[in-house]
């Protein structure tokens, strides 16, 4: 069952025959603001704007759940570097107003099998608000 996505290639989903579910997933969401000093007094502060939302993310890529980790890591790669933008749906819901970037995809094999293989791997996943 789907819970979720981004884009059309990354479908976050739920099954006997497949686990592909983000864990650990943060949001962060701010504002900018400046300090004004004065002669004697305390700063004087004036907010300018809201600041880019950032979401975090961890997801484990293993071909005992039914997901094929070397291909998956290639094409979230490959999403990264294109600049590719979409909105993030969880549970039939948009995470935020706007799509969102993948900034920083960062990778860790955990299992290799004999001829180079790979059967288990964690990722970690950072996006940012696209306008």
């Amino acid at each position: 069952m789907a819970i979720g996505n981004w884009g059309f290639d990354v479908v976050f989903s739920v099954s006997d025959q497949r686990v592909f579910t983000p864990q650990n997933l943060s949001r962060s969401i701010g504002s900018e603001w400046a300090n004004h000093s004065r002669i004697g007094l305390k700063d004087q502060v004036e907010y300018l704007r809201p600041s880019l939302q950032k979401i975090t993310f961890d997801m484990t890529l293993d071909a005992m759940n039914g997901v094929r980790p070397r291909a998956t890591l290639e094409m979230l790669e490959d999403h990264c570097e294109r600049g590719l933008v979409y909105p993030l749906i969880i549970g039939g819901r948009r995470i935020g107003k706007n799509k969102w970037r993948l900034t920083a995809v960062s990778e860790a094999w955990e299992i290799v099998m004999n001829g180079g293989e790979l059967v288990r791997a964690k990722v970690s996943v950072t996006m940012e608000e696209y306008l």
